[in-house]
């Protein structure tokens, strides 16, 4: 299923106004590719138009194709250099991301995906969406700030899940407090989710608190 149009969707949950909150890893690729595009034609929304880019990127090899750019309706000559110039900068600055494709086989080949969350002041929930081999999918920001069962909905963990036909999912927050000890909420949040994901057909293999002096897995200790 595609993108609802960008006028149907509310002001806070709209891409800009996400990147703004959450950060630019909450955003799907086709919310990225809308923030790039700016505004659709007459009788193409922008998020229809990002959702055949998104598509395209998803077969193309390589970086993309200037002239397959233009063929996709609603993208001109402008939109298909900048998207051309995302890829490149990407490509100079980042190179490997370091997320897609990792290998998850114990909870300590989570940290190097969250290192620089560790240490932060306010909380972040993390999914961690993987394919059946085990490897990393995506990695996206949930929710910023106090966790609580309102802020961390099934329906916020599981959705990017299912939009990457992901087999599992790890989930992970800091404790700005520094304590690896996991709360009630935290042992009552794992627990709703992994009923809700054995519904959905989505495993959550583990929970993982972490800080900067270390971790501590929700598995491990036996709560899932």
């Amino acid at each position: 299923m595609g993108m609802k149009r960008m006028c149907d969707i509310p002001n806070r949950d709209r891409p800009r106004e996400k990147l703004a909150t959450r950060g630019p890893q909450a955003l799907t690729d086709a919310e990225l590719i809308a923030l790039l595009l700016g505004r659709g034609i007459k009788g193409r929304d922008v998020s229809q138009v990002a959702g055949d880019v998104e598509r395209y990127l998803r077969t193309a090899e390589g970086s993309p194709s200037y002239d397959a750019l233009l063929g996709i309706e609603g993208v001109g000559a402008a939109k298909a250099c900048e998207i051309m110039a995302c890829f490149e900068l990407g490509r100079r600055y980042l190179g490997d991301d370091g997320v897609s494709g990792s290998r998850i086989a114990c909870p300590r080949d989570v940290l190097p995906l969250v290192a620089e969350w560790r240490d932060r002041k306010q909380e972040y929930f993390f999914c961690i969406t993987l394919n059946g081999a085990g490897e990393v999918i995506e990695r996206r920001i949930v929710t910023v700030g106090i966790l609580n069962q309102s802020l961390v909905h099934p329906r916020e963990v599981f959705a990017e899940a299912i939009t990457d036909r992901a087999a599992s999912v790890i989930l992970v927050h800091n404790h700005p407090s520094g304590t690896l000890d996991p709360s009630t909420q935290d042992i009552s949040i794992t627990r709703q989710l992994v009923e809700a994901g054995s519904i959905l057909g989505i495993r959550v293999l583990d929970h993982i608190i972490v800080t900067k002096r270390g971790y501590v897995s929700l598995k491990e200790l036996g709560h899932l």
